[in-house]
């Protein structure tokens, strides 16, 4: 949870204006000092105390370009998910297995090393 405004503006203040050590404003305000650290920080990049944006989604490795690729790659010929991750990373672009087994999922992609067989011919006892 983002502390108020009117605190983060009171230690920063307190830094910039009253010459006091972040460490010294962070006791005297009862907040840590990674955060009053944090706030100078941020006052000085930004302008602004306000807490920055927090979470969302980063977005995919696997689009664009490196779709086609390897969806036209997985339709040629068989592949195992770590030789794909390899095959990316030869060609500059580094994913990890999970990543790759995602992207194969959600289109629909498989290959199955071996075809469906008959059940072996020893029966239970």
């Amino acid at each position: 949870m983002a502390l108020s405004m009117d605190l983060r503006e009171r230690v920063v203040a307190a830094v910039k204006t009253e010459g006091m050590s972040r460490r010294a404003a962070a006791k005297r305000f009862g907040v840590s000092y990674s955060a009053a650290i944090e706030w100078v920080k941020l006052d000085e990049e930004t302008g602004s105390v306000a807490p920055r944006k927090v979470g969302g989604s980063k977005p995919k490795k696997l689009s664009g370009a490196w779709r086609d690729w390897l969806i036209e790659r997985c339709r040629k010929q068989a592949f195992t998910l770590r030789g794909l991750v390899a095959e990316l990373a030869e060609r500059g672009l580094e994913v990890d297995y999970r990543s790759v087994w995602e992207f194969v999922h959600a289109e629909g992609l498989s290959y199955k090393k071996r075809r469906w067989s008959r059940p072996s011919r020893i029966a239970p006892t």
